[in-house]
């Protein structure tokens, strides 16, 4: 076992190696005696090393004390804590201390802390405390612990208002730092501790950066649980110790942070305020990574550090998967997730506000780290720096304050540096103006500055050097988005190799000599926007494969090369074709086109003649030039592109077969870049004043350097700008050989002349669409212009007429962004957006605009999209909601129905036909007799409009039959129905019309048959109405759909919805999950018995249109589907979900039948269904039609990929999602997974669309995918086992997602209780753990009883893991002092019976006891469940004056009774609760059977069953009579007994024996219904009744 010793402080305290476990025990035992050795470590690791660690300690112990009775043998404690920054508290300290002292724990006592940086601050700061003082050793176990929080003696636990705020410095004794527990940690983990080491060797170790630049894929993957030990010289173990040493170095030097030691703290002035925003959600070193970018930007601001070290800084974060800026998506998910839970969102003025904390800061200045490069920092202690320049580099966007440059003097960086020196081989081109008004040329300010490399260039020369044999240095490279992406795309082919020299300035490249390898079979090389790299990329791999090392690879193992929604719209089809006409396989996987490609890399293409349109970009051209030399024989190139010097068409190139030889000298410096050097230029020529730009002259190759002598001077004169304000337009201008210099050209268009710029019809498919984009900027500043096939004209004005202020959107696209930064220089207040874009050519910028340019630069933050505003409109009510009309043939039942729909509604109900006789002043048979049938047309058409203008809202109106014989009446029936009124056509079957109208004789008879007039007028209800109500009296297969309250409920549903007033609609929000059953019957008649165990947990039914079959058809017509659903609606009154899916997308509606599948959609509309799946595939005026339809129920606009070919990640995807928010209230995408990662990439979609209002259906299919239907919150498909078959390969059942939920940590199981005495026999745990299990929740319910709140009480209200409780007597008072509020309903009644734990806002406290009363919903439930249109009774009775009688009075108002009688035999109790309920109509009664105003139609009895009685005599004394005339027989009503025992009291036989029209309910179900409420306040789903009524009555009846 080898060890490294490493010093701090004097002493070799730090033990590094691998597998050091018994050197542990044996150094302690030897080195570091005590009496008690307490090992502390948390849940995480104690499983994985906890136990070999006890056992190699208790054997060198016995090796040392073989006598166990030796008292001089030292004891071994464990204690095992939970794991992350929650348990690092005051209070964690607290509960360890407390361990200690129980223990009998002395000052001699050693702790040794096993862990990560959690369990090192918080164990570490125990020891510093503890008995003022006892020994501590550090064993991190995480990377980041041993590199960085183990090292030094910093101990702190946290507090609300920030990390590690109360801490001590308490150096450890030893540092065991084990490689081997580095086995266990997640890559993402081990990542987390490169952050730290990435930092050290930053700020300090150069050399032991370049080893983390060339070792990214090697660390990442050289440990794993079967991994061989790893020696000192490892690269990973000497990164360790590199990292080590230095803060070893800086620790003995400045232990108590003075000075030097806060040099360990780069990147974490900003890191900090980050995580202290996004924390738990993104780690400490992934916080660190951007924090380090962002203090380096800060250091380049300040003209400190370079751009080649923070390329380098930034590139080498970034192969280690780690975050660099805000906008990373890890970032931005955990941000989204934390304002979700209530807190802050990621801002400037919170970062700021949040470094305002920080230890470190000295007065208002925030102390940060500068880099001056890579492996020294500018001086050897943290710098103070202002509020204004951290807020420059946080912003996302930049003002630029308008001004002469070289005027503005930016106050005095922290040290004043000089830059780079220019290359002096290379011509100098200057750009003077004339002196203005006569000013002598010297007063004139003279800028001089280098421009970064080329763009073009710095990529295509590293394509040279990786395809090279041997090495070579590169100068001048430029340090950006592009560059990086090349150069890692080309490690990652194993290309070339990549080190830094002369303190990164020069990038030393060893090639391979054209030998690509490629990547593992499935790779996806992502690109972003680096249109270079990808054309050379496609290229290279069919020209440059070497054939030793990639033998053919089938189809299936293509390499994809793809890259962010932009690059997938710039065009790579000529070069694709070349290709393939070559040989190449390469296969579009999106848009034709377009990236991303599916490459075949088969082996180097043969040669030949390859013709290349070359138009759109000359990069086709040169990837070929440079890769076709390594073809199997030489290549002849015929292309069109033109020469960009000459302007020749240089047809044909021939290319031999050879390898790429770099120069005898090894070395180039890759000329600046000509089209950045345009802007300052431009500055100069916009302000009148000079520049001269180095590494770059006329004389150049690329096509921008014609520009100041072919552009500026036929706009001024040679060479020279006019003063400010005086350049001329040119007239016409063919930039086709410097096309991307256009934008400049653009800017400077002033005064009122036009300038046409021709030949940049390629800028349409660039990093955007330049010319678009021009244009719609330019016109944010008042100018005009007009686009041309080619180009554009631009019509100028004056600059004093510009509209100043202009908010610049710049498409990500850094031509854009430096372009209206030069009209920025001469127009105030412009703010230019998407700062970073200038990334891909010209980083440093905004930096060199001010430094160089001496323009000034503020940073701006821009407002976060905002979720679209939504006004809710006013809530309906009865009264204000259109009049329902209802239209059918005599005998449907509209009348009947029109009755439960107006008592459903509490709206008044009026029939025509007696309306009619009452105008009339006659029957309307008589009407008819007398007057004949044309003139009681005449009369109803009259009579139907005044009522539509007199009863036009608040109203149920059943018309008769024959009002659709005129036309007239039809009319205004479409009309009404058009303008948003509900016309609902009530059906019934035919024969039973025909049956009921040849007995009935009130009306008169047509004069023809009755199944004539049927099929007359049924075309006329069907174009007059825009509802259907099903009023079937038989289900298919001849089963009766009468009684059992069915009707009744369909009724209340139906109406409630399309009305408005209660649409049956499921809660999308985030709180709630929820989910759909998807049926899959041919005929939905087998599944109507088990209905209820189909549908437990579920909140909406999907009935599958498709798969209906109806005997000889193909498709199923619409009176088969009606009938479907209407024997569906008798089963259940849950949402149904109508979805037509087609053949494309997974269903079995046959494509071809458009038409018909748009019938069957309008159809639903129609029939009142909630929900219509709407494929957005569907053409898309039908799809309008059916939106504009809609009424109330809602569109799902679906999308479905079964083949797996549209990724989460491509525009595709993202077209389809805003293509269905466009048309639907829910959007659903379904697509393929085919490993666990396309989870990830789904949930990376979700997060992005997330600010969108609609809510979301995401789910891939297959058994790869069904982690995604775990983690999809809204109407998740599920299937159940009862199930003919599953409706999509991988679904679920309800159960199924809620044990998942519960194994990945979102569903964590929660203790409910009943408190009260006695409460041995109730049947709550029953219920509700009935309830758990049949919906796979893994709560528990039990008893707590006690008739007091007592100690245990507390303790289980104040358990983290308390759900909820029920509450019977004694307590129902008594709890209420315990609980921090109530709601309406208990604060009415005055009890509670149900506590609720909910969300406080106070972020103090983390939740709420909320007190409820559960008795008033189960009256009203055991109400509806037998009458379900009851609402408003006109009168009611409650009998008793308790606690219960309170809730019965309450829901009976909640119920809208219009009048509520209150009886008892002690009439101060009764007249007590009509005095609490004053604003309620109670009216205490004396005597039972007489009623002030009118019999009561629902009767609630809440006195116990033994106290009343309907005999009389003796021993019936003092006891409630209950008369014969309590309930009026000659109605119908709701009679319940609130007593659950005997299932028979007296009042319930009282009903069944006088008034057989009464319904009656016993308490049993009462109970039952208030246990359905609590479990769904508790739980947030429906209790499943079926099961639980089940089990409830097996235990009753017992």
């Amino acid at each position: 076992m080898s060890v490294q010793k490493i010093s701090i402080l004097g002493k070799e305290s730090i033990h590094v190696g691998f597998n050091l476990v018994q050197h542990i025990s044996d150094t302690l035992l030897d080195t570091l005696p005590s009496s008690t050795y307490v090992l502390i470590t948390d849940t995480n690791i104690a499983p994985l090393y906890l136990q070999p660690i006890v056992v190699t300690f208790a054997q060198a112990t016995d090796a040392r004390f073989p006598n166990k009775s030796d008292s001089a043998r030292p004891r071994f404690l464990t204690y095992t804590i939970p794991p992350g920054e929650t348990t690092k508290t005051r209070e964690g300290k607290a509960e360890i201390e407390d361990f200690l002292l129980r223990h009998r724990c002395t000052r001699d006592t050693v702790i040794i802390a096993l862990g990560g940086g959690v369990i090192g601050d918080l164990v570490g700061f125990v020891a510093a405390t503890f008995m003022r003082g006892v020994r501590v050793v550090q064993v991190p176990t995480s990377l980041l612990a041993m590199v960085d929080s183990a090292i030094g003696g910093k101990t702190a636990v946290d507090a609300p208002l920030g990390k590690n705020l109360i801490g001590a410095f308490w150096q450890p004794s030893y540092i065991f730092v084990d490689a081997a527990f580095l086995r266990t940690l997640p890559v993402r983990e081990l990542a987390n501790g490169l952050a730290e080491v990435i930092k050290t060797a930053a700020i300090w170790d150069e050399a032991a950066f370049a080893l983390l630049e060339a070792n990214s894929s090697t660390l990442l993957t050289c440990l794993s649980s079967s991994s061989p030990a790893l020696d000192l010289d490892h690269p990973l173990l000497t990164l360790i110790i590199s990292s080590i040493n230095t803060k070893a170095t800086i620790v003995s030097r400045d232990p108590r942070e003075a000075h030097l030691r806060g040099l360990v703290n780069f990147g974490h002035s900003i890191g900090h305020a980050i995580e202290a925003l996004v924390t738990p959600y993104v780690l400490h070193g992934e916080c660190i990574s951007v924090g380090m970018v962002l203090e380096a930007e800060l250091a380049r601001a300040a003209g400190v550090l370079g751009q080649v070290s923070l390329g380098r800084l930034r590139r080498c974060i970034e192969s280690y998967g780690l975050p660099s800026t805000l906008s990373d998506k890890r970032i931005l998910e955990a941000e989204k997730r934390i304002v979700a839970a209530g807190g802050q969102p990621i801002s400037v003025d919170t970062l700021l506000d949040r470094m305002s904390v920080d230890k470190k800061n000295a007065g208002k200045l925030k102390r940060v780290v500068l880099l001056e490069r890579i492996g020294k920092t500018r001086e050897l202690r943290a710098t103070g720096i202002a509020d204004e320049d951290i807020r420059k580099v946080l912003c996302p966007a930049v003002r630029v304050v308008a001004g002469t440059p070289g005027t503005y003097a930016k106050p005095p960086s922290p040290t004043s540096l000089s830059g780079p020196v220019p290359n002096a081989q290379i011509a100098q081109a200057s750009l003077v103006t004339p002196a203005p008004n006569g000013k002598a040329t010297t007063d004139i300010p003279h800028i001089t500055l280098s421009t970064p490399g080329s763009k073009s260039i710095s990529n295509r020369v590293l394509v040279l050097a990786a395809l090279s044999k041997g090495t070579c240095r590169l100068k001048n490279l430029l340090h950006s988005d592009d560059t990086q992406v090349m150069m890692a795309a080309l490690e990652r082919l194993k290309a070339a190799t990549f080190t830094w020299a002369d303190n990164g300035e020069t990038l030393v490249v060893t090639g391979s000599g054209g030998a690509l390898s490629v990547p593992p079979p499935g790779t996806q090389l992502y690109l972003g926007n680096a249109g270079t790299a990808a054309r050379f990329l496609t290229t290279g791999l069919h020209y440059c494969l070497s054939p030793e090392h990639n033998p053919p690879r089938l189809e299936a193992e293509a390499t994809t090369i793809t890259g962010n929604a932009r690059m997938k719209q710039r065009p790579i089809a000529p070069l694709v074709t070349a290709l393939r006409d070559a040989g190449a396989t390469i296969g579009y996987l999106e848009s034709e086109g377009c990236l991303p490609l599916s490459i075949e890399p088969l082996g180097r293409l043969p040669g030949g003649t390859l013709t290349l349109d070359a138009s759109i970009s000359s990069q086709y051209v040169s990837s070929i030039l440079l890769c076709a030399p390594y073809a199997a024989e030489p290549t002849t190139l015929v292309t069109r592109e033109r020469d960009a010097v000459s302007g020749d068409l240089l047809n044909i190139y021939h290319i031999p077969k050879e390898h790429i030889v770099f120069p005898e000298s090894g070395e180039f410096v890759i000329e600046s870049d000509a089209s950045s050097a345009t802007y300052p230029l431009a500055i100069a020529a916009i302000t009148g004043t000079r520049c001269t730009l180095a590494n770059i002259g006329s004389s150049s190759l690329q096509g921008d350097a014609r520009f100041a002598k072919e552009v500026l001077e036929p706009m001024g004169r040679p060479v020279t700008g006019p003063p400010e304000g005086k350049l001329r337009a040119r007239g016409e201008v063919d930039m086709e050989p410097m096309t991307d210099a256009f934008l400049d050209c653009l800017i400077w268009c002033e005064g009122k002349n036009v300038t046409r710029i021709r030949g940049i019809a390629n800028q349409r498919v660039k990093e955007c669409n330049r010319i678009q984009a021009m244009m719609d900027q330019l016109a944010k500043f008042g100018i005009s212009t007009r686009e041309l096939p080619d180009g554009l004209e631009v019509y100028g004005r004056p600059l004093s007429q510009l509209t100043r202020g202009a908010s610049v959107h710049c498409y990500d696209d850094h031509r854009v962004a430096m372009a209206f930064a030069v009209l920025a220089t001469v127009v105030d207040g412009t703010i230019l957006e998407e700062k970073r874009c200038v990334e891909k050519t010209w980083p440093n910028w905004w930096d060199d605009l001010e430094n160089k340019l001496g323009v000034k630069v503020e940073g701006v933050e821009l407002p976060k999209p905002a979720k679209p505003a939504h006004t809710s409109p006013a809530p309906k009510t009865p009264e204000t909601i259109p009049s329902i009309l209802l239209v059918g043939m005599r005998g449907s039942g509209k009348t009947y129905i029109g009755e439960l729909a107006a008592r459903a509604l509490s709206l008044p109900l009026l029939d025509f036909d007696a309306e009619f006789s009452r105008v009339y002043q006659q029957p309307l048979r008589n009407f008819v007799l007398e007057r004949g049938w044309a003139e009681f047309r005449k009369a109803e058409i009259t009579l139907l409009l005044e009522l539509m203008k007199t009863h036009a809202r608040g109203w149920v109106v059943s018309l008769g039959g024959g009002i659709v014989e005129t036309p007239e009446a039809r009319e205004a029936l479409k009309k009404y129905a058009k303008a948003g009124g509900c016309v609902v056509w009530v059906q019934r079957e035919s024969e039973e019309i025909e049956r009921y109208l040849e007995s009935e004789t009130e009306r008169p008879a047509y004069g023809e048959p009755v199944r004539a007039v049927l099929e007359r007028r049924a075309p006329w209800f069907e174009e007059c109405s825009n509802y259907i109500f099903g009023n079937h009296t038989a289900l298919p297969g001849g089963a009766s759909a009468l009684g059992s309250g069915a009707l009744e409920a369909e009724v209340t549903r139906f109406f409630g919805h399309i009305s408005g007033l209660r649409p049956n609609l499921v809660s999308t929000d985030d709180a709630n999950r929820s989910y759909f059953l998807s049926l899959t019957y041919p005929d939905v008649t087998p599944a109507l018995p088990k209905i209820s165990e189909l549908t437990t947990g579920v909140d909406a039914v999907e009935l599958r249109v498709d798969l209906l079959r109806e005997s000889g058809l193909q498709t199923p017509s619409p009176s088969y589907v009606s009938s479907q659903l209407f024997a569906l609606r008798r089963a259940t009154t849950l949402p149904i979900v109508f979805t037509v899916r087609t053949v494309s997308q997974g269903g079995a509606f046959p494509d071809d039948a458009p038409a018909e599948a748009g019938k069957l959609l309008k159809l639903a509309v129609r029939l009142g269904v909630e929900y219509v799946d709407v494929e957005t595939t569907l053409p898309p005026p039908l799809i309008q039609e059916v939106v504009s339809l809609k009424g109330s129920s809602q569109i799902v606009a679906s999308f479905h990929d079964w083949t797996g070919s549209v990724k989460w990640d491509s525009v595709t995807m993202k077209a389809q999602y805003d293509a269905a928010a466009q048309i639907g209230d829910v959007v659903k995408l379904i697509g393929k997974a085919n490993d666990i990662s396309d989870n990830f990439k789904l949930r990376d979609f979700v997060a992005k669309v997330a600010i969108a209002s609609k809510p979301l259906i995401a789910i891939n299919m297959g058994t790869a995918g069904q982690l995604s239907r775990v983690l999809n919150t809204t109407l998740t498909p599920v299937t159940h086992p009862l199930l003919p078959t599953a409706a999509a390969p991988g679904q679920m059942s309800v159960s199924d997602i809620h044990r998942a939920l519960h194994l990945i940590g979102l569903l964590p199981a929660r203790r409910f209780f009943l408190f009260g005495s006695p409460i041995a026999r109730s049947p709550s745990p029953t219920l509700h753990n009935t309830g758990f299990a049949a919906l796979g929740l893994p709560h528990t319910y039990g008893l707590l009883e006690g008739e007091s709140i007592t100690d245990e009480t507390r303790a289980v209200l104040a358990s983290p893991d308390f759900g909820g409780a029920s509450v019977t007597i004694p307590l129902k008072l008594d709890i209420m002092s315990v609980l921090d509020g109530f709601t309406a309903a208990a604060t009415a009644i005055g009890a509670v019976n149900t506590i609720i734990p909910c969300q406080s806002p106070d972020a103090s406290k983390p939740r709420l006891l909320l007190g409820h009363n559960t008795d008033y919903l189960g009256i009203i439930g055991a109400i509806h469940a037998v009458s379900p249109g009851l609402r408003a009774p006109d009168a009611a009775l409650v009998l008793g004056a308790g606690g219960t009688a309170r809730a019965a009075v309450y829901a009976l108002h909640t119920l809208g009774a219009k009048q509520i009688y209150l009886y008892n035999r002690t009439h101060a109790k009764a007249t007590a609760i009509a005095e609490a309920f004053s604003s309620i109509p109670v009216r205490v009664v004396d005597k039972l059977g007489s009623w002030p105003a009118g019999a009561p139609s629902v009767v609630i009895s809440t006195v116990p069953a033994d106290a009343t009685t309907i005999e009389t005599g003796a021993g019936f004394e003092g006891k409630v009579y209950l008369p014969s005339n309590l309930l009026d027989a000659s109605t119908k009503g709701v009679v319940v007994d609130m007593a659950y025992r005997p299932a028979e009291t007296p009042l319930l036989a009282l009903a069944k024996r006088i008034a057989p029209t009464w319904t009656t309910v016993p308490g049993v179900e009462v109970l039952l219904e208030q246990g359905y409420a609590q479990f769904e306040h508790w739980t947030g789903r429906r209790c499943p009744r079926g099961i639980v009524r089940e089990k409830v009555l097996q235990w009753y009846n017992a």
